[in-house]
């Protein structure tokens, strides 16, 4: 939440969030993602890969600290 709070990116709460990403790529629906699946479904969704690259980029974060 903090890391989106700081890109601007707060438009999806944290448990939306989770959600997009299980239905997306939970393949066996068994409520778990294993990193296999995570990675597989990351790479075959465009949009889902530009949403965690929103979601998790840490330059702002850096700029924040760095400037005190």
């Amino acid at each position: 939440q903090a890391i989106q709070a700081i890109n601007g990116y707060t438009n999806m709460s944290a448990e939306e969030f989770t959600n997009v990403i299980f239905q997306k790529i939970d393949v066996n629906n068994d409520g778990e993602l294993t990193l296999e699946e995570f990675i597989s479904g990351v790479e075959s969704d465009e949009d889902l890969m530009e949403l965690i690259t929103q979601s998790f980029d840490l330059s702002n974060v850096l700029k924040v600290i760095q400037n005190g």
